[in-house]
């Protein structure tokens, strides 16, 4: 359906019980996660391995068709290590595989279907002995990786740029620049001296950023439960 129907109450139930969920589910597998973490279909998401990190306000959206993969590898050479800094978005989609060290820091945001891994998993010559082909990969503050892009190992991207949809990053980026292009290139640079609002922007107000959300999904809701069967049963084009 088109719309979400859903009456406030069972919003409400939903939101407790995701939240239930995250602390007792979620939580638990990360090595350290920061306070008020907002994960849609927390039960969709996918974390293997350890050393994996997330800071304040990690906002996560993964669903059935599109999960959220995160996933640390040890071998006897390294511990893989995924780091993902305050404020960060990750979108449906994303696959992040560390075999040594992934850094992502505070504001970045991953559009859908990013791929990052700071391995080659195997070697040029000796294909079945996996991890001898790794090295880290450090993605700055306020960076913003477009749709589907690849970010390869040895990378750093610095500080505020962004990478285009589809890009395949296997070169250092600079920081306040526009990169796209398989290999991704510099095509467009920013202005440093210009402010820049982050995500960080909106969680500076009195109010939890999270709760005055729901409050206006709540205001605009209107469904009544009769309405809502309805339409769950006997969906038709305007629902």
């Amino acid at each position: 359906m088109r719309k979400n129907h859903t009456p406030v109450l069972i919003k409400r139930l939903q939101h407790k019980l995701n939240s239930a969920y995250i602390r007792y589910k979620v939580r638990p597998q990360f090595d350290s996660l920061g306070h008020s973490p907002s994960i849609l279909n927390p039960h969709t998401l996918e974390l293997t391995g350890e050393n994996i990190h997330g800071g304040d306000y990690l906002h996560i959206i993964s669903n059935r068709a599109r999960p959220v993969s995160l996933t640390s590898w040890r071998s006897k050479q390294n511990a893989g290590e995924i780091s993902l800094g305050d404020y960060c978005l990750i979108s449906p989609g994303v696959n992040i595989a560390s075999a040594t060290n992934i850094h992502i820091g505070a504001n970045t945001m991953l559009a859908a279907e990013v791929v990052i891994s700071d391995c080659d998993w195997h070697g040029r010559y000796n294909r079945i002995r996996p991890f001898r082909c790794s090295n880290e990969v450090i993605i700055g503050e306020n960076v913003w990786l477009g749709l589907r892009s690849i970010v390869g190992k040895g990378v750093q991207i610095g500080n505020n740029s962004i990478i285009g949809a589809g890009s395949v990053v296997v070169n250092d980026i600079p920081a306040n620049v526009i990169a796209a292009g398989n290999p991704a290139v510099v095509v467009k640079h920013l202005n440093p001296k210009r402010r820049m609002l982050k995500r960080d922007f909106l969680f500076q107000g009195k109010q939890d950023y999270w709760q005055s959300q729901q409050t206006l999904d709540e205001t605009f809701s209107e469904t009544s439960y009769y309405n809502w069967l309805k339409v769950s049963l006997f969906p038709n084009k305007e629902d």
